[in-house]
Protein backbone atom coordinates (compact mmCIF):
# COMPACT_ATOMS: atom_id res chain seq x y z
CA UNK A 1 0.00 0.00 0.00
CA UNK A 2 1.79 3.59 -1.27
CA UNK A 3 2.43 5.70 1.85
CA UNK A 4 0.36 8.47 1.76
CA UNK A 5 1.54 12.04 0.86
CA UNK A 6 1.92 14.33 3.64
CA UNK A 7 1.00 17.55 3.65
CA UNK A 8 3.89 20.00 3.47
CA UNK A 9 2.99 23.61 5.58
CA UNK A 10 4.13 26.75 3.58
CA UNK A 11 4.51 29.71 5.76
CA UNK A 12 2.74 32.74 3.29
CA UNK A 13 5.32 35.53 4.12
CA UNK A 14 3.55 37.36 1.32
CA UNK A 15 2.42 41.22 2.81
CA UNK A 16 -1.32 41.91 3.63
CA UNK A 17 -1.35 44.33 1.78
CA UNK A 18 0.03 45.78 -2.25
CA UNK A 19 0.20 48.79 -4.00
CA UNK A 20 -2.51 47.71 -5.72
CA UNK A 21 -4.89 47.18 -2.61
CA UNK A 22 -3.94 50.91 -1.65
CA UNK A 23 -4.53 52.19 -5.18
CA UNK A 24 -7.89 50.62 -5.03
CA UNK A 25 -8.65 51.72 -1.45
CA UNK A 26 -7.64 55.44 -2.42
CA UNK A 27 -10.05 55.26 -5.43
CA UNK A 28 -12.29 53.60 -3.88
CA UNK A 29 -12.67 56.90 -0.86
CA UNK A 30 -12.35 59.59 -3.13
CA UNK A 31 -14.43 62.41 -1.61
CA UNK A 32 -15.90 59.88 1.10
CA UNK A 33 -15.86 61.82 4.26
CA UNK A 34 -13.25 61.20 6.73
CA UNK A 35 -15.48 59.16 9.76
CA UNK A 36 -17.32 57.68 7.31
CA UNK A 37 -14.07 56.22 5.81
CA UNK A 38 -12.73 55.30 9.10
CA UNK A 39 -16.35 53.84 9.86
CA UNK A 40 -16.12 51.54 7.29
CA UNK A 41 -12.77 50.34 7.29
CA UNK A 42 -13.43 49.44 11.53
CA UNK A 43 -17.06 47.57 10.23
CA UNK A 44 -15.50 45.60 7.64
CA UNK A 45 -11.98 44.45 9.79
CA UNK A 46 -10.52 44.43 6.54
CA UNK A 47 -7.22 45.96 8.18
CA UNK A 48 -5.84 43.03 9.69
CA UNK A 49 -3.91 44.15 12.85
CA UNK A 50 -3.69 47.49 12.94
CA UNK A 51 -2.94 50.62 15.27
CA UNK A 52 -2.80 54.17 15.32
CA UNK A 53 0.08 56.06 16.32
CA UNK A 54 0.19 59.77 17.72
CA UNK A 55 2.67 62.35 18.62
CA UNK A 56 0.39 63.89 21.13
CA UNK A 57 1.40 66.91 19.38
CA UNK A 58 -0.48 70.26 18.65
CA UNK A 59 -2.65 68.31 15.96
CA UNK A 60 -3.24 64.83 17.39
CA UNK A 61 -6.49 65.41 19.11
CA UNK A 62 -8.02 65.75 15.68
CA UNK A 63 -7.34 62.48 14.46
CA UNK A 64 -7.85 60.63 17.72
CA UNK A 65 -11.07 62.01 18.32
CA UNK A 66 -12.08 60.40 14.95
CA UNK A 67 -10.76 57.62 15.83
CA UNK A 68 -12.22 56.89 19.41
CA UNK A 69 -15.39 58.10 17.93
CA UNK A 70 -15.73 55.10 16.12
CA UNK A 71 -13.94 52.48 17.90
CA UNK A 72 -12.21 52.97 20.79
CA UNK A 73 -10.07 50.00 21.32
CA UNK A 74 -8.10 50.77 18.39
CA UNK A 75 -4.67 50.62 19.80
CA UNK A 76 -2.75 53.97 20.00
CA UNK A 77 0.83 54.13 20.23
CA UNK A 78 2.86 57.01 21.70
CA UNK A 79 6.75 56.60 20.97
CA UNK A 80 8.46 58.22 24.12
CA UNK A 81 11.91 59.26 23.08
CA UNK A 82 12.69 60.01 26.61
CA UNK A 83 13.21 63.82 25.42
CA UNK A 84 9.98 64.67 25.24
CA UNK A 85 8.11 67.96 27.01
CA UNK A 86 6.82 67.02 30.27
CA UNK A 87 3.54 69.32 28.89
CA UNK A 88 3.28 66.69 26.11
CA UNK A 89 3.60 63.55 28.63
CA UNK A 90 0.46 65.73 30.36
CA UNK A 91 -1.46 66.37 27.22
CA UNK A 92 -1.39 62.67 26.52
CA UNK A 93 -3.06 62.05 29.40
CA UNK A 94 -5.80 64.69 29.30
CA UNK A 95 -6.56 63.53 25.93
CA UNK A 96 -6.69 59.43 26.51
CA UNK A 97 -8.86 59.94 30.19
CA UNK A 98 -10.92 62.65 27.67
CA UNK A 99 -11.44 60.52 24.43
CA UNK A 100 -12.03 57.28 26.64
CA UNK A 101 -9.13 55.66 24.19
CA UNK A 102 -8.89 51.99 25.60
CA UNK A 103 -5.91 50.70 24.66
CA UNK A 104 -2.61 53.11 24.35
CA UNK A 105 0.61 51.97 24.70
CA UNK A 106 4.47 53.51 24.99
CA UNK A 107 7.24 52.60 23.05
CA UNK A 108 10.46 53.65 24.42
CA UNK A 109 14.39 53.24 23.01
CA UNK A 110 16.31 50.71 24.44
CA UNK A 111 18.38 51.27 27.55
CA UNK A 112 20.95 49.13 26.76
CA UNK A 113 21.19 51.06 22.73
CA UNK A 114 21.12 54.34 24.63
CA UNK A 115 23.97 53.74 26.69
CA UNK A 116 25.79 52.54 23.78
CA UNK A 117 24.58 55.36 21.53
CA UNK A 118 24.14 58.01 23.60
CA UNK A 119 25.39 57.89 26.68
CA UNK A 120 25.75 61.79 27.55
CA UNK A 121 22.20 62.30 26.24
CA UNK A 122 23.78 64.52 23.36
CA UNK A 123 23.64 63.47 20.29
CA UNK A 124 20.76 65.73 19.18
CA UNK A 125 23.17 68.10 19.71
CA UNK A 126 25.32 67.22 16.60
CA UNK A 127 23.48 63.80 14.87
CA UNK A 128 20.01 64.48 14.66
CA UNK A 129 19.38 61.44 12.15
CA UNK A 130 21.24 59.06 14.04
CA UNK A 131 19.16 60.19 17.51
CA UNK A 132 15.75 60.16 15.53
CA UNK A 133 17.19 56.70 14.82
CA UNK A 134 17.79 55.11 18.16
CA UNK A 135 15.14 57.16 19.68
CA UNK A 136 12.08 57.10 17.51
CA UNK A 137 12.71 54.97 14.07
CA UNK A 138 13.89 52.09 15.76
CA UNK A 139 10.88 51.97 18.87
CA UNK A 140 8.12 52.52 16.33
CA UNK A 141 9.62 50.20 14.00
CA UNK A 142 9.84 47.61 16.93
CA UNK A 143 5.66 48.51 17.87
CA UNK A 144 4.99 47.91 14.62
CA UNK A 145 6.12 44.25 14.54
CA UNK A 146 3.20 42.30 13.83
CA UNK A 147 0.92 44.71 12.50
CA UNK A 148 -0.90 44.49 8.77
CA UNK A 149 -1.43 48.25 8.64
CA UNK A 150 -1.42 51.41 10.56
CA UNK A 151 -2.82 55.15 10.80
CA UNK A 152 -0.84 58.16 10.80
CA UNK A 153 -1.77 62.04 11.23
CA UNK A 154 -0.01 63.03 8.66
CA UNK A 155 -1.26 66.42 6.71
CA UNK A 156 0.36 68.27 3.18
CA UNK A 157 -0.28 71.46 4.49
CA UNK A 158 2.26 71.22 7.04
CA UNK A 159 5.63 71.58 5.15
CA UNK A 160 6.76 71.50 1.28
CA UNK A 161 8.10 68.37 2.10
CA UNK A 162 4.89 66.46 2.73
CA UNK A 163 2.75 68.03 -0.52
CA UNK A 164 0.41 65.19 -2.18
CA UNK A 165 -0.25 62.49 0.92
CA UNK A 166 -2.45 60.21 -0.65
CA UNK A 167 -5.26 58.38 2.04
CA UNK A 168 -3.64 54.73 1.40
CA UNK A 169 -0.24 53.87 0.57
CA UNK A 170 2.65 51.62 1.24
CA UNK A 171 5.48 51.77 3.85
CA UNK A 172 8.30 49.37 5.04
CA UNK A 173 5.32 46.48 3.45
CA UNK A 174 2.42 47.50 5.85
CA UNK A 175 -0.72 49.25 4.89
CA UNK A 176 -0.21 52.59 5.71
CA UNK A 177 -3.21 55.21 6.67
CA UNK A 178 -3.39 58.90 6.49
CA UNK A 179 -6.71 60.03 7.11
CA UNK A 180 -5.96 63.79 7.51
CA UNK A 181 -3.76 63.90 4.41
CA UNK A 182 -5.83 66.29 2.51
CA UNK A 183 -7.77 68.15 5.39
CA UNK A 184 -5.77 71.98 5.81
CA UNK A 185 -5.28 74.11 8.67
CA UNK A 186 -8.92 75.18 8.50
CA UNK A 187 -10.42 72.11 8.35
CA UNK A 188 -8.74 71.13 11.88
CA UNK A 189 -9.38 74.30 13.89
CA UNK A 190 -12.99 73.88 13.11
CA UNK A 191 -12.80 70.61 14.28
CA UNK A 192 -11.24 71.44 17.23
CA UNK A 193 -14.03 74.39 17.79
CA UNK A 194 -16.65 72.07 17.12
CA UNK A 195 -15.88 69.34 19.24
CA UNK A 196 -14.07 71.14 21.72
CA UNK A 197 -11.28 69.67 22.07
CA UNK A 198 -8.58 70.37 24.18
CA UNK A 199 -5.47 71.91 22.76
CA UNK A 200 -1.73 71.07 23.46
CA UNK A 201 -0.27 74.13 26.40
CA UNK A 202 2.28 74.72 24.29
CA UNK A 203 0.71 75.81 21.37
CA UNK A 204 -0.28 79.01 22.89
CA UNK A 205 3.31 79.92 23.56
CA UNK A 206 3.95 79.62 19.82
CA UNK A 207 5.08 75.44 19.25
CA UNK A 208 3.43 74.99 16.51
CA UNK A 209 4.51 71.53 15.28
CA UNK A 210 5.98 69.72 18.79
CA UNK A 211 8.73 67.19 19.10
CA UNK A 212 11.52 66.47 21.68
CA UNK A 213 12.38 69.18 23.35
CA UNK A 214 16.38 70.32 22.31
CA UNK A 215 15.06 70.28 18.75
CA UNK A 216 11.76 72.21 19.08
CA UNK A 217 11.00 75.96 18.87
CA UNK A 218 9.06 78.24 18.30
CA UNK A 219 7.70 79.40 14.98
CA UNK A 220 7.57 83.34 13.92
CA UNK A 221 4.43 84.68 12.14
CA UNK A 222 4.17 83.62 8.12
CA UNK A 223 6.74 80.81 8.71
CA UNK A 224 6.01 76.77 7.75
CA UNK A 225 4.12 75.38 10.76
CA UNK A 226 6.99 73.12 11.08
CA UNK A 227 9.76 75.35 10.65
CA UNK A 228 10.56 75.29 14.71
CA UNK A 229 11.51 71.40 14.29
CA UNK A 230 15.22 70.61 13.88
CA UNK A 231 15.91 74.66 13.39
CA UNK A 232 19.38 75.60 11.42
CA UNK A 233 20.13 71.89 10.52
CA UNK A 234 19.09 70.51 7.12
CA UNK A 235 16.33 68.19 8.25
CA UNK A 236 12.50 68.23 8.07
CA UNK A 237 11.36 64.88 9.21
CA UNK A 238 12.29 61.82 11.76
CA UNK A 239 12.50 59.33 9.77
CA UNK A 240 9.20 57.53 10.63
CA UNK A 241 7.85 59.00 7.47
CA UNK A 242 10.70 60.09 5.31
CA UNK A 243 14.10 57.89 5.46
CA UNK A 244 16.82 60.38 6.76
CA UNK A 245 20.50 59.45 6.76
CA UNK A 246 22.44 59.41 10.02
CA UNK A 247 25.88 61.17 9.96
CA UNK A 248 28.33 58.55 8.85
CA UNK A 249 30.82 57.88 11.22
CA UNK A 250 28.95 59.53 14.24
CA UNK A 251 29.78 56.32 16.46
CA UNK A 252 33.36 56.60 16.36
CA UNK A 253 35.05 57.19 19.24
CA UNK A 254 35.67 60.93 19.66
CA UNK A 255 33.99 61.58 16.24
CA UNK A 256 31.43 64.05 16.05
CA UNK A 257 32.12 65.57 19.46
CA UNK A 258 28.65 67.67 20.45
CA UNK A 259 29.22 71.11 19.10
CA UNK A 260 28.09 72.73 22.69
Amino acid sequence: MREALRKIDVIDARPAFTQDDADALNERFKGVETSTMLKTLFDERKLGEVAVVSSFGTESAVLLHLIASVDRTIPVTFVDTLKMFPKTLEYRETLIKSLGIKNSNIVQPHESVLADKDANGLRWSFDPDGCCEIRKVEPLKRAKSGLDSWISGRKAFQSVTRNNIPRFEIADGLLKINPLGDWIKDDLETYFEEHDLPRHPLEEQGYLSVGCAPCTSKVLPGEDPRAGRWRGWDKTECGIHEAVTPLPGADDDGTNDPIF
